[in-house]
């Protein structure tokens, strides 16, 4: 028997099973399958054409801010990561190590990059040498590996995509300011092309990047009220350029050592985009970002004429930039209708011969389900002017719907409480490292970031004096 309000019934409802319900969405929606190593994935058209919009909107916004995409080596000598950790307390790489090629035993065992601060050090060690080389900044889109033991698709895999931009100044405080800038840009893009909004701000000590000064995140709530890093910019200072000598000659003839930084984002974020906005029929996926943003279903299209002026209208459509599928294949309207909302199209237009008579076309809101009239004439600027909307109102509905969902706690039994119902909790914190395990000990929610600008007297944990505010939540 269907479950009430189960529109897809092949998908677990998401009320019941969140865990089911995303493994359903991506794989019946086509976005992966499963890859035959244990722990990664193939990434599908449907779903790589996302990540391709990803990267489109973040390129144009890295090129602004000077950055140029380059790309380096897979495979790293593993003594280059022995001089980091010579230099940085607490790393530890999750790497998968190549000990043979060609048939022979290296006489170096090679990783596949867990991550290119190595790699990318040592090159810039070589093309910094004045100050007027400074400063450098480079990007990379890559694939890179980390052995993790659990997986799932887009949120831990042990292969995944990602950018990861890498910056070296003449001073700590333009680092600092860039790496703020960075974070503000990740902000930036998050809502304005996947339409999530995020929590930014400060890492704790424990949580940071290892070697980092400092850990900058970006933490966005999934509906099922757990916190997802969307991605980081990390502030160095000295360490990795001591550690690879990234040193250059100063205006003043002193040898000085570079200050540097590193950002990026993955896959992972179509994951947040799957776990933010989808519901009981499946994916719903922001405009900006959609592979599809229009499908152009017909009505009765046996009869003359109709078939034509679906062909005119996605011609129109796509002359004006919007990317639109029209789909003539002679399953039922009904079918059509369950499939591309199942795939998170964010808008539908039916066009059948009493629209075409009257002049109209009937379109269909993904997000709300909500239908209304247009007219045909100027069809191109309506669906743009509606799909505009379409982002506005995904983003703040996503923000009302997190908002609602942040509650201060004075004590661990609030916070504990607050956690189990599925939201981010605020709490005072006193700055010491047990405390801040004490409550990932009791409630399963780690220190996501620091609420900046806003106090507590005293700590949740301890009762004294409160360093700050922390945001607290079950993370994946």
């Amino acid at each position: 028997m269907a479950k009430e309000n189960q529109f897809v019934e092949q998908i677990a409802d998401i009320n019941a099973d969140f865990p089911k319900w995303y493994t359903d969405v991506v794989l019946k929606t086509k976005l992966v399958d499963y890859g035959p190593v244990k722990g990664t994935m193939v990434i599908r058209p449907y779903g790589y054409a996302i990540w391709e919009n990803i990267q489109n909107e973040m390129n144009a916004r890295f090129k602004q801010r000077g950055v140029e995409n380059a790309y380096f080596p897979l495979l790293i000598p593993m003594s280059y990561f022995a001089k980091e950790a010579e230099h940085v307390e607490g790393f530890a790489p999750e790497v998968a190590v190549v000990t043979v090629a060609g048939g022979e035993t290296l006489a170096e065992p090679l990783a596949i990059r867990p991550t290119s601060e190595t790699i990318i050090g040592t090159m810039m060690s070589k093309w910094v040498q004045s100050y007027r080389d400074l400063p450098l900044k480079v990007n990379q889109w890559c694939n890179v590996m980390r052995w993790e033991k659990t997986t799932r698709p887009f949120l831990r895999t042990s292969e995944f995509l990602w950018q990861e931009g890498h910056a070296a100044y003449t001073n700590a405080e333009e680092a600092e300011s860039e790496t703020l800038a960075m974070l503000n840009l990740y902000k930036d893009f998050m809502e304005d092309c996947l339409a999530i909004p995020v929590l930014t701000g400060r890492k704790t000590e424990k949580e940071k990047f290892a070697g980092a000064v400092a850990t900058y995140t970006m933490e966005a709530m999934m509906k099922d009220g757990k916190s997802l890093q969307s991605g980081t910019s990390h502030y160095f200072g000295q360490n990795f350029a001591k550690a690879f000598d990234i040193q250059y000659l100063d205006n003043d003839g002193a040898l000085k050592t570079a200050y540097t930084t590193s950002w990026g984002v993955s896959t992972r974020l179509i994951g947040a985009i799957i776990m933010t906005h989808g519901d009981e029929r499946g994916l719903l996926l922001p405009p900006v970002v959609a592979p599809v943003q229009c499908v152009i279903v017909p009505i009765a299209a046996r009869k003359g004429g109709v078939v034509e002026r679906c062909e005119e209208l996605k011609a129109e459509l796509e002359k004006a930039g919007i990317r639109v599928a029209f789909d003539n294949t002679d399953n039922s309207p009904g079918w059509k209708f369950n499939e591309w909302e199942m795939k998170g199209v964010p808008l539908r237009i039916e066009l059948g011969p009493r629209d075409i008579e009257a002049g109209k076309m009937l379109c269909a809101r993904r997000d709300t389900l909500e239908k209304q009239e247009l007219s045909l004439e100027n069809a191109a600027e309506s669906v743009q002017e509606l799909l505009k909307t379409i982002q506005k109102d995904m983003l703040e509905a996503a923000r009302v719907r997190r908002d609602g969902r942040i509650i201060y706690a004075d004590d661990m039994d609030g916070i504990l409480a607050g956690v189990e119902s599925g939201n981010f909790v605020k709490a005072g914190w006193c700055g010491c490292r047990e405390c801040e395990d004490k409550i990932k000990e009791v409630t399963g929610a780690t220190a996501r970031v620091r609420a900046e600008g806003e106090s507590k007297e005293t700590c949740a944990v301890c009762g004294k004096e409160a360093d700050g505010v922390i945001v607290f939540a079950r993370a994946y």
